[in-house]
Parts: C-alpha cells; structure tokens; sequence
C-alpha cells in the first residue's frame, strides 16, 4: 500500500507545476506572464511550507503517526517551489542582470526579506537526512531546524509586503501560520507542565 501512496503523494506535489505548465502552453497566463508565474511559484512554496508545518500538529491532535512520513517530501516541495520562484525572478525578470538583482535585494525590502527567508531554507534542506540527523544530533538538529519559524514568518512578510493594496491573502497565511504556531508553544507548555507534575510525584 505505502509503495502506492508515495508516487500519488509525489505526484499530488508536482501537481501545482504541471497546472503552471498547462496555463503557460494554453496562454492563461495573462498579460505579464513572467509575473505570474513568479506570483504562482510564490504562492505554492508558501502553502507547503505550511502544510509541511501543519503535520505536527495534524499528528498530535489525530494521534496519525504514520502523516510524519511526508513532513520531510512536502518540505523539500516547499524549498522547491521556493527555488523555482527565485530562479524564475533571477532569469526570466532580470535576465541574470546581478547587479540589477543585487540592488533589489539590498533597497526593495520586501526581496530583502524573501531572499532572507529562502536562504535560511538552505541548510535546512541540507540536513533534512538521516544521515545528517545523526552527524549533528537530535537535539543540535532540531535547534537548527526551528529556523523553519522564522522562515514562514519572513515568508508571510514577503508576501503582505510584495501585494501593497490587497493583504487579505497574506494575512490569512499569517493566520495560519500563527495558529500553527501558536499550538506549539501550548503543547510544549503542556509537555512541560506534565513532566513538572510527574517529578513532583516522583519526589512526594
């Protein structure tokens, strides 16, 4: 079974891109279509890096231990659609004009902060292997990947800052992400408070 539901998983995953390929080759793209595709790319890395944070919690609430499988995958999708959406603005809106780029990143402060965030991801997605679990360890690793917080906050950010007028959207992502993250400072508060009673109970 699980052979079976990890293509559809993958495949559920791309499929975000290959609606981007078929409105790039049926001219759905509108008139700036560089924008658009930018905007979608965006939009997509947004969503899994927040699906990919909702598996804790979706884990926790549901007791659905097996959902923890795919947190790494839609991980690595957010860091995918993050990478396309910085290679689409890299080549196609700037053509590779680095000084051009540089000068974005530096005075443009939502690119500032979007380029801030998709740096981050980078060692993330570097140590996201077992391998690199048991090089750094446990607790090291998962100090370093709480830096995931961080980059949804500049990933919503990025967004409310980048739309100017209409915020709505980005301000439901923030939602989202401050529920998220909002249960996990309860649940570790729980978890803390439990181990507390539990060693009173211990010492009484």
């Amino acid at each position: 079974m699980r052979r079976l539901v990890w293509p559809f998983v993958f495949a559920l995953c791309l499929a975000p891109l290959a609606w981007l390929a078929w409105r790039g080759f049926s001219g759905g793209l509108g008139a700036n279509p560089i924008e658009a595709i930018n905007r979608f790319l965006g939009d997509w890395a947004l969503r899994f890096l927040l699906i990919a944070l909702a598996v804790t919690p979706l884990r926790e609430i549901f007791d659905w231990a097996g959902i923890m499988r795919w947190r790494r995958m839609l991980g690595l999708f957010a860091f995918f659609y993050a990478a396309l959406h910085v290679a689409n603005y890299v080549g196609l809106d700037q053509f590779f004009d680095w000084r051009e780029i540089w000068s974005d990143v530096v005075h443009r402060k939502f690119i500032t902060v979007g380029m801030i965030g998709f740096l981050l991801l980078v060692p993330l997605v570097a140590t996201s292997t077992k391998g690199m679990i048991k090089r750094l360890g446990a607790p090291r690793w998962k100090k370093l990947h709480r830096l995931v917080y961080v980059i949804g906050a500049a990933a919503v950010v990025h967004f409310y800052m980048m739309v100017k007028a209409d915020v709505r959207e980005p301000l439901i992502y923030g939602a989202i992400l401050a529920l998220l993250l909002g249960y996990r400072v309860v649940a570790r508060a729980r978890r803390r408070a439990r181990r507390r009673q539990r060693r009173a109970g211990t010492t009484a």
